[in-house]
């Protein structure tokens, strides 16, 4: 996501509480945001995959997916 595109979250955040968005201005935040949510995710997803949990024995485990 570049800064260019956080601004412009920013930028609509404030004019929906000052004064409200157009449809389309509306369309753009919601896509916007969905964006910046996925970069995110993303971003977590790649951290945890190279992280690993170095255990009191000395031994390092790979931070595997949680199993529901």
């Amino acid at each position: 996501m570049t800064p260019e595109a956080i601004q412009r979250i920013n930028e609509l955040a404030r004019k929906a509480k000052a004064q409200g968005l157009t449809p389309e201005e509306a369309q753009e935040q919601k896509r916007l945001r969905q964006e910046y949510l996925d970069s995110v995710r993303k971003n977590l997803v790649s951290q945890l995959e190279n992280m690993s949990i170095l255990e009191p024995d000395g031994t390092k485990k790979k931070v595997q997916k949680k199993k529901n």
